[in-house]
């Protein structure tokens, strides 16, 4: 086993059970205040499906990714390769759908009661489940697509005619289903964005002007942000760090695809960014949240201790 395989397997190992943990401990926070009765936040339930998407998109990836870099090679049939590849572009989807929801409801939680979104401000919780409930539906039609595209390398006959994903192979479609799957993919995700850009622009003037308004106020003292400013700033933290993994994960996607045999290196690097948001978001989460830090911390320590 080569070294590079070695440290790509170790990577993919501390990228998976991080950001596995992580997502664990912080959905184990708010199934603990659930059950405990305690008032949950609508932005809250957005979190909770956020979380669940990240840890399909990570396990789905991660764990096949690092059993391959460890030099098991056609453990997964044919089956399992569409399936696998199926659930991390659904967890991939509906984490972007999430964030985007999360991003666009913030903003008009936070607009001003005479401005254009006052109405949906006082609608919008009410269509918070509808539009996560619909976020899932689409993408999982969206991403049927998958399944005449993997395959496992098991049944391959003609090598030459399929790319190579170590553990499982993509078919080349013809150039007329391969623009629909484009064409099926990119809508969304563009519509995703757009909603991000807009509602993180929005939210930035309007923490802006707050901040202006404030100083009036308070010329002389530093007080304390509202919570609802912290909570502003860690969505907006969020969503522009999804922006940014996201751009260089469609990067290296658009290159695997339209390169005929992509290089192995491209195609890791490819799988490392796709998996560094499922694995950072927990953390910038819980970065303003002290209780759900306890528990995370205290699960880490658990689970080195066992080890």
């Amino acid at each position: 086993m080569a070294a590079s395989d070695v440290a790509l397997g170790i990577i993919f190992l501390s990228q998976t059970v991080v950001g596995a943990l992580g997502n664990s401990s912080l959905l184990l926070h708010y199934l603990v205040l659930y059950f405990t009765g305690c008032r949950v936040r609508h932005t809250d339930l957005i979190l909770q499906h956020l979380i669940v998407a990240n840890l399909l998109a990570l396990l789905s990836r991660g764990i096949p990714q690092t059993v391959a870099a460890f030099g098991v090679k056609d453990f997964l049939s044919d089956v399992g390769c569409k399936m696998l590849f199926y659930l991390h572009r659904v967890g991939r989807g509906v984490s972007m759908g999430s964030t985007c929801l999360l991003s666009v409801f913030q903003a008009m939680k936070i607009s001003p009661e005479n401005s254009s979104c006052s109405e949906l401000k006082v609608k919008a919780p009410k269509y918070i489940g509808f539009s996560i409930f619909l976020s899932w539906i689409l993408y999982l039609l969206v991403s049927t697509m998958t399944f005449s595209q993997m395959t496992g390398k098991r049944s391959n006959n003609n090598i030459t005619s399929m790319k190579d994903f170590e553990y499982c192979s993509g078919v080349h479609p013809s150039k007329t289903l391969q623009s629909l799957y484009a064409a099926l993919v990119t809508f969304p995700d563009a519509l995703c964005i757009g909603l991000m850009l807009w509602a993180s622009s929005s939210t930035v003037l309007i923490l802006h002007r707050h901040k202006q308004r404030m100083q009036h106020v308070h010329k002389t003292s530093s007080p304390r942000s509202s919570p609802e400013s912290r909570a502003t700033k860690t969505i907006l933290l969020l969503v522009s760090t999804f922006a940014s993994f996201y751009t260089l994960s469609c990067i290296f996607q658009i290159c695997v695809i339209f390169i005929y045999n992509p290089h192995w290196l491209l195609v890791k690097m490819g799988v490392i960014v796709a998996g560094s948001f499922p694995t950072l978001s927990p953390f910038l989460l819980m970065s303003r949240n002290s209780s759900a830090r306890r528990l995370v911390f205290s699960s880490c320590s658990s689970f080195l201790f066992c080890s």
